[in-house]
Parts: C-alpha cells; structure tokens; sequence
C-alpha cells in the first residue's frame, strides 16, 4: 500500500476523532495556563502531560518501536504503510483510554501523578505522533539500533525522573509500596 489520500485521509480521521473524544471528556486543548511550550521538564508541575514534549513523549516513541515489531511479526505480508494504520489506531485508543476518569484517577494514586489531571489534547495528539516517529524509525533502523534506542530512553527516563514506560506499565496494573518509595525519593 503506497502512501494514498485515502491512507491519509484515514490518518487523519484517526487523529481527528482522538481530538473529539478527548474534548467530550473535557480535556483542554492546550495547558490551562493558557500558553504552550515546547518542552514541559518538571514531572513535578501542573504542567506535565499538557504542553508539546515532556518525558513521557519518550515512553510514546517507544510504543512506536514495539508497535513495529509486534506487528511486522503478527502480519508479515502487510504493508509497513497498513502495520502503521493499525499501530496508529491503537495509540489512538490508548490516548483516550489514558484519559478516561478511572485511568486519570489510577495515575493519581502513583507516587508521581499525584496532580495529575490528563493530557491536553495537544499533548496527546503530539504523544501520537511521538509513537509515528517511533514507528517509522524502527522501520528504517536495524534490528539492534531500535533496541538500543528503547534500551537508551528507558535508562534516561529512569535517571533523570525516576520514571519508565516499563515501570509506568507495572504501576499502572500495580502499585508496589518500593517503587513508589523510591520514586518519590523516599529511598
């Protein structure tokens, strides 16, 4: 499947209905601050998860990476251009998903969501097109190239905020006394 106005058009109706369901649950459009900025560091602040970039854009291209693979493996003879259809409705899902009241609410009570009240949707529509980024890299990249950049974002994540798309997928199913201990600086 080559890149067609129809592949496009799915994208971005993809994308579009991503916006409106995150709208319906009341998600802001942009930071409630009422500014944007392209990188939010302070995992900390009111900001994080509304403004263009944060660490957790990393998480997001890592999705992009596995989503990759998993489906090169899953559907052998389907197009890269069909795998990246399938690996963006399913980031899609994810964004909303992530931003329903039980998720939020389960976010929270992690030692480093405390404040957390979901993404913007600015901020979950660049997280999408983090996992695309990811996505297309690893379709471009050898094997061990892609490996070591997951390897590299979660060692980064981990010390520069304690955090990880793995540890962050092992909280969110459960939350473990230590971690969080060691999360918020308590060890």
């Amino acid at each position: 499947m080559q890149v067609t106005k129809r592949f496009l058009a799915a994208c971005a109706a993809i994308l579009v209905a991503q916006a409106a369901l995150l709208r319906l649950f009341g998600q802001p459009w942009i930071c409630t601050c009422g500014y944007t900025k392209l990188w939010e560091g302070d995992v900390t602040s009111s900001g994080l998860s509304q403004h263009l970039f944060d660490w957790y854009s990393f998480s997001h291209v890592i999705h992009g990476v596995l989503f990759y693979f998993a489906l090169r493996y899953l559907f052998p003879r389907m197009s890269v251009w069909a795998r990246l259809l399938i690996a963006l409705s399913l980031e899609s899902a994810w964004e909303v998903l992530e931003n329903t009241p039980m998720v939020i609410e389960h976010y929270r009570q992690q030692a480093l969501a405390h404040g957390y009240v979901g993404d913007s949707v600015l901020n979950s529509l660049s997280d999408t097109f983090c996992m695309i980024a990811g996505f297309v890299f690893a379709s471009w990249a050898r094997t061990a190239l892609s490996v070591a950049l997951v390897l590299a974002l979660e060692i980064l994540t981990i010390l520069m905020i304690r955090d990880s798309l793995a540890l962050n997928i092992l909280n969110l199913i459960h939350v473990f006394p230590a971690i969080a201990a060691w999360q918020s600086g308590a060890l």
